[in-house]
C-alpha cells in the first residue's frame, strides 16, 4: 500500500472539513470535541488559515495522510518543533474507514523518515485510544507514563498516556 504525506495547503480546506465533518462522532469517541462551531465554513476556513500561518513560521508542520487513489485518510501533525534542539510533538487521527489496515503505522514511519533532523518527538493519547498507543509502540515510541490529571469524556474517565521516541542515530 503506497500512502503519501502532503504538506497542508490553502487549497485543501473544503475536501478536509468533509473529511472531519464524516469522522467528526468517531473522532469525539476518542479524543475531546472541537465544538459545533469548527464545522461551520467560514470558522473552518478561519483556522485553516491560522494553521498555514503557523506553518510558514516554521513552528509546526500539517501533514494529510492520502491513500493510494489520493484521498484524505487522516491527518499527522508536528508542533512545538524545535529545530535547535531537533525536538517536536507529534499528533495524528485516521478516518474511520482506515483504521486497522496499517494506514496509522505507515504514516507515522514515513513521518519519522521525512522529518530526520528530529531527535525525539513527544506524543500523548487519551487511555481510551488503545489503536494509537499500539501505532505509536510500533514505530519505536516508548511508553512514558499516564498523567495524574483525569478528565471525563463521553461519560468515561480517563487520562492522557505520555510516549517518547528517540531517534537511533548517534
Amino acid at each position: 500500500m503506497k500512502i503519501s504525506l502532503n504538506l497542508l495547503q490553502e487549497n485543501d480546506a473544503e475536501e478536509l472539513l468533509e473529511f472531519e465533518r464524516v469522522n467528526r462522532r468517531f473522532f469525539e469517541k476518542m479524543v475531546p470535541g472541537r465544538g459545533d462551531d469548527y464545522y461551520q465554513w467560514a470558522t473552518f476556513l478561519e483556522r485553516h488559515r491560522e494553521l498555514l500561518e503557523e506553518q510558514e513560521s516554521s513552528g509546526c508542520r500539517f501533514y494529510l495522510i492520502k491513500d493510494p487513489e489520493g484521498n484524505i485518510a487522516g491527518r499527522i501533525n508536528l508542533v512545538d518543533i524545535d529545530e535547535a534542539a531537533g525536538t517536536a510533538e507529534v499528533g495524528f487521527r485516521l478516518g474511520e474507514n482506515y483504521g486497522g489496515r496499517g494506514f496509522g503505522s505507515k504514516a507515522l514511519s514515513l513521518l519519522l523518515s521525512t522529518e530526520s533532523n528530529l531527535k525525539q518527538i513527544q506524543a500523548k493519547t487519551t487511555t481510551v485510544n488503545k489503536s494509537s498507543q499500539r501505532v505509536l509502540e510500533k514505530n519505536g515510541f516508548v511508553h512514558m507514563g499516564i498523567s495524574d490529571d483525569e478528565f471525563e469524556m463521553n461519560g468515561e474517565k480517563m487520562r492522557f498516556v505520555r510516549y517518547l521516541w528517540v531517534s537511533d542515530e548517534k
